[in-house]
């Protein structure tokens, strides 16, 4: 399968802090990837440095161009997507204000009401909650709903970071359900941060462990999932 992102010597830097060392990792067009480690370990600032939100150096390549230093959003337009930790919802619009804003662009009004029929039978709770303000959504709902507008944008990526923070089990895996389904029917690659390391193994076919923002492990997930450290350190046993 061929790379769609392929990023190397990745460095990143908040002011004059490293973050990122020399980073390497693929990508594979339609494959789902996750990123594990532990809080600080790199995996934030590995979407952030995709997206051009810090000071980067090495070369990040997009099914082949070069996008490293690219404005952020020209990279959007190059249908990366980007859902941050926190969902990033706008919590005094509505659902349907949230996931019109990702279409602002586009003049063809009935080809929105497509793409949004479309993201309804994904989530149709949102469809229920069309005229509901955003803050008064639950956990759930609102990532849901932050899912639900990356896909507005018709994306080739989606960069993940952290989908199941502060949700209920039973919520997550449904979040995690309807991630393989757009995967597999919508032919998005993902790269998913996940502190839940067994689902996110579970999710994904290729797995990277950062510590201390260098990649110290990669492999098939079924692979990581069996290596000792992995388990002791992630999986609890």
């Amino acid at each position: 399968m061929a790379a769609l992102l392929e990023v190397k010597a990745l460095k990143a830097y908040y002011g004059p802090t490293q973050s990122l060392y020399d980073v390497n990792f693929e990508i594979p067009s339609g494959g789902i990837t996750t990123l594990l480690g532990a809080n600080g370990a790199g995996k934030t600032t590995t979407l952030r440095a995709i997206c051009n939100m810090v000071r980067t150096n090495g070369t990040i390549h997009f099914d082949g161009k070069n996008i490293t230093g690219m404005a952020t959003e020209e990279i959007v337009r190059l249908k990366i997507a980007h859902v941050p930790e926190g969902r990033g919802t706008f919590t005094a619009l509505t659902v349907d204000e949230n996931l019109r804003i990702a279409a602002y662009t586009r003049k063809n009004k009935a080809e929105v009401r497509a793409e949004l029929d479309r993201i309804f039978d994904y989530f149709p709770r949102l469809r229920e909650r069309i005229q509901q303000q955003a803050g008064t959504l639950s956990g759930g709902e609102q990532q849901m709903l932050a899912i639900a507008r990356a896909l507005m944008l018709k994306p080739r990526l989606m960069l993940l970071d952290e989908p199941s923070f502060g949700l209920a089990p039973l919520i997550v895996l449904e979040i995690f359900r309807i991630l393989r389904r757009i995967n597999e029917e919508e032919k998005v690659s993902i790269l998913l941060v996940e502190q839940n390391a067994a689902l996110a193994l579970d999710l994904a076919s290729h797995a990277y462990v950062l510590e201390t923002g260098r990649v110290v492990m990669s492999g098939p997930s079924s692979a990581v999932k069996e290596d000792e450290n992995i388990r002791k350190s992630y999986l609890g046993y």
